[in-house]
This record gives structure tokens, sequence and C-alpha cells, in this order.
């Protein structure tokens, strides 16, 4: 470091204290005379007093010097404190703002993420409402079939029953109108023997015919009696029949509703063990995936390269399995795959797959970020060739799908989709 130096000034030369300029002990040495022999010659005062000013005036420079030094010294130093504080404190406004903008960008990152949240949650419920729109629609165009089939069954069992209740009408009218002319007949036939009888007897007397005739009234009042008697019975017995017959009838509907509601309910419990069984088998086989890819990797060698197949490596790979993930680019990219699916498959062939007798299949899409169809497996079958075939096809058809996003590429190169496949009036994907 390079001192700076002023010429002392007569205010420098004052401070100087005379005291300390020549120490009160320091004598001054003898002048001798150089290669002389003779005795010392002492100088004289007034030479003694200029040698005592000399070294007087060089003291007093020698202290002006030293003090301007250390002067300049201080102001060197002090100005590089304040530079030193100058650059520190620039840098802790530097790391301040730093700061600021960090919590800042960060915020506006929470923001969009939870805006995208947000979005998303708003779509699935959307989409989940539509879903049980659609279901509760289908729901009521079931029952409205059901009940429209059910009234149409009434309609029939009760013309039946009119029929019957005519046609046991007119057996009964026409028996009724066979007995009236039976009993016509015979009174006819009754009138004319007494009229027979009558002309020889009439010597008999009054009382015997009068008693006979009272026997004839009796007679015929009781088997008026008992043709009423009969008639009675028999619409009594018809009534009992046309009650049988409607209380068989309504036995076997109810025998056929609780039928219908066994079976439903047999169906939706063998559909639950199914998706148990699937999950479980689907957990299984990613714990032997697992274990397999582990033991590969124990088994090579230092600095080995992979040569296998890029669909058995699981680098870059994420499995989504059901419809909910932490990372919801990932859901978002499953749910618009399954809504291509479901929107662009025609309605003849979903119909014709529709009516093949078949299980749900359980199927598992490998999708690499470009879009394309890496892998098409079938974790569980639909038992029918076809439909395994047909499945295939629509997935083939549908290629190829959506880039990953930025966001989603940047973590993965393969994503496994895996969905089962239900056939109605639509392809659904659960």
């Amino acid at each position: 470091m390079q001192v700076q130096t002023r010429e002392p000034v007569a205010d420098d030369v004052a401070r100087v204290d005379m005291s300390t300029a020549v120490p009160p002990d320091v004598a001054v040495p003898p002048v001798t005379a150089l290669g002389s022999a003779k005795a010392p010659i002492a100088e004289t005062e007034p030479a003694a007093a200029r040698r005592v000013d000399v070294v007087a005036q060089e003291l007093a420079q020698e202290a002006v010097r030293v003090d301007a030094e250390r002067q300049g010294a201080e102001r060197q130093a002090q100005a590089e404190r304040q530079a030193v504080a100058r650059q520190e404190a620039a840098r802790l406004e530097a790391v301040r703002l730093e700061a600021e903008h960090q919590a800042e960008a960060e915020r506006q990152a929470a923001a969009r993420s939870a805006s995208q949240r947000q979005e998303a949650a708003r779509i699935a419920a959307e989409r989940q409402a539509a879903i049980e729109r659609q279901a509760e629609a289908e729901r009521q165009a079931a029952a409205r079939l059901d009940a429209e089939r059910q009234a149409q069954a009434d309609r029939l069992v009760a013309a039946r029953l009119a029929a019957q209740r005519q046609e046991a009408a007119r057996q009964e009218a026409a028996r009724q109108e066979a007995t009236r002319q039976d009993v016509a007949r015979e009174e006819a036939l009754r009138l004319d023997a007494e009229r027979r009888a009558e002309a020889e007897r009439r010597a008999a007397a009054r009382q015997e015919t009068e008693r006979r005739q009272a026997a004839d009234a009796e007679a015929a009042r009781l088997e008026a009696a008992r043709r009423a008697e009969a008639q009675r019975q028999d619409a009594a017995r018809l009534e009992a029949q046309r009650d049988e017959a409607a209380r068989q009838q309504a036995a076997r509907v109810d025998a056929a509703r609780a039928a219908a509601e066994r079976q439903a309910d047999t169906t939706r419990q063998a559909e639950a063990r199914r998706e148990a069984v699937l999950r479980a088998i689907g957990r299984q086989l990613d714990e032997e995936a697992a274990r397999r890819d582990a033991a590969a990797a124990d088994r090579r060698q230092p600095g080995e390269v992979d040569t296998r197949p890029y669909s058995w490596s699981t680098a870059r790979r994420v499995r989504l399995w059901g419809r909910t993930d932490p990372n919801v680019e990932l859901v978002q990219y499953a749910e618009a795959w399954a809504s291509k699916i479901q929107l662009n498959t025609p309605v003849e062939s979903v119909r014709d797959l529709a009516r093949r007798p078949h299980r749900a299949p359980m199927v598992t899409v490998a999708i690499r970020s470009d879009g394309s169809v890496e892998s098409v497996s079938f974790v569980a079958s639909s038992g029918v060739a076809e439909v395994d075939e047909a499945i295939r096809r629509i997935i083939e058809a549908q290629r190829p799908y959506l880039s990953f996003p930025p966001a989603l590429a940047s973590q993965y190169d393969v994503v496994e989709i895996r969905r089962t496949w239900q056939f109605d009036s639509a392809v659904r994907l659960h």
C-alpha cells in the first residue's frame, strides 16, 4: 500500500514538543582531527548550537513525516472500510431482492398449482355429474321399460281374465237358457198330461186336485230354489277360480321380480369379488415384476449395459391402475386418453360387442411420450376372443394419442394405464 505524504507546515512543526527533539542526556561527540596525533580540539559554542538546531529540525521533519504517513494510512483504512461496508450492503440488498423474487416465484407457482388442482377437481366433478346424470337417465329409462312391460303383462292378464269371465258368463247363460227350455218343455208336457188326465179324472174330487196342485207348486218352488242354489254355487266357484288365477299371477310376478333382484344381487356380488380378485392379481403381478427387475439388476455386473427390450425396463415409467394419483398431469392425461376412446368408438360396433355374452376385461395400455402405443396387455380376458380382438382394434384405430405435456414428459417416457372395459350404449372405461 502506497502512503501519501504531504509537506510539513508551520502548525505541524509547532506541534512537535521541542523538549523531546534533543534528549537531555545526549552529549555531542567531540570533533577530532582525522589522522592527527595531537590532543582533540573542543568545538566552539556557536558550532554546537548550530548542530543542535540542525538535529532538532531533522527530528521535527521526521515526526511530521511519520504523522502524515499515519494519517494517510488511517484515511486509506477508513476508505477501505467504507468500500467494504458499501459492498456488504449491496450484497445484502441483492440477497434480499433475490429472496423476494424467489418468494414471489414460489407464490406464483403455488397459485398456478392450486388453480390447476381446482380446475382438475372442477373437470372431474363435472365429468362425474355427467356420468351420474347419464346413469340416472338410463335407470329411469330402464324403470320406464319395466313399468311398460309390467303394465302390458297386467293388461294381458286382465284381458285373459275378462275373456274367461265373458266365456263363463256365456256358458252360464246358455246353461240357464237350456234349463229354462227344459223346464218349459217339461211344463208343457206336464200340462198336456194334466189336460189328458183331467179328461179322465173329471169325476175326481176337487180337494184331491187342489192337493195335487199344491204339491206341484211346492215341488216347483223347491226346484227353483235348487236351481238358484246351484247357480249361486257356480258363481262362487267362478269367483274363486278368478281369485285363484289372480293370486297365482301375482305370485308369479312377485317370484319373477324376486328372482330378478336375486340375480342382480348375485351379479353385483360376483362383480365385486371379481374386481377384488383382479386387483389382487394386479398387485401380485406388480410385486413379481418388481422382484424380477431387482433380481435382474443384482445379476448384472458393474458397468454392464441393460440390453432388455424397452418394454421390460422400469426406467422413467409410471403406472396408473385407478383414476386417482397425486400427479395431476398424469390423471388429466389418462382421462383425456379414456375420453378419446369412449367418444370416438362407433356405436354400432359397441352394440354388437354388448350383445355378446362376456366378462368385463381389464386391459393395460402402455403409451409412449410421443403418443404412440407401446403395448396392449390383458390382465383379465373377456373370455371371448372376438371381444378381446375388438378392443385391440379400437385402441389401434385411435392412434396416435396426445403427446405428453412438457411437465409429464420431463418425468416419464411411458405411461401404463389400466382400465376395466364395459360395453352398453357406449364404451365405459372404469
